[in-house]
């Protein structure tokens, strides 16, 4: 399993969000990329470990909620303290708010 993960859910429709592209990012450079599968996650993004360090997820949500989506992105920055713990990321996702968390 990588080190990190996500998955988002569209609370609007009550139902994963499937096909949204997702990066991940530190320092300017992209560190991994992926797309929500039909279940709305990525369990698979990135390597199994990371140097600690501030991290920035990207989650291009035009993709999803189309062109007048009022997020057409949303990023979400964390920061690993232990490179080889599990971090899940999650968002829940309607047309005109979103809220993330750290998941287990």
């Amino acid at each position: 399993m990588s080190l990190v993960t996500t998955h988002v859910l569209d609370a609007a429709a009550g139902r994963p969000a499937a096909g949204i592209p997702v990066r991940l990012e530190s320092d300017g450079r992209l560190v991994a990329e992926g797309r929500t599968d039909s279940d709305g996650r990525i369990r698979d993004l990135g390597p199994e470990r990371l140097e600690p360090g501030v991290y920035r997820l990207v989650f291009d949500t035009a993709a999803y909620l189309g062109p007048d989506g009022f997020f057409p992105e949303i990023t979400v920055s964390f920061r690993i303290t232990d490179g080889a713990a599990h971090h899940h990321v999650p968002i829940l996702l309607s047309p005109f708010a979103y809220s993330t968390y750290r998941g287990s």
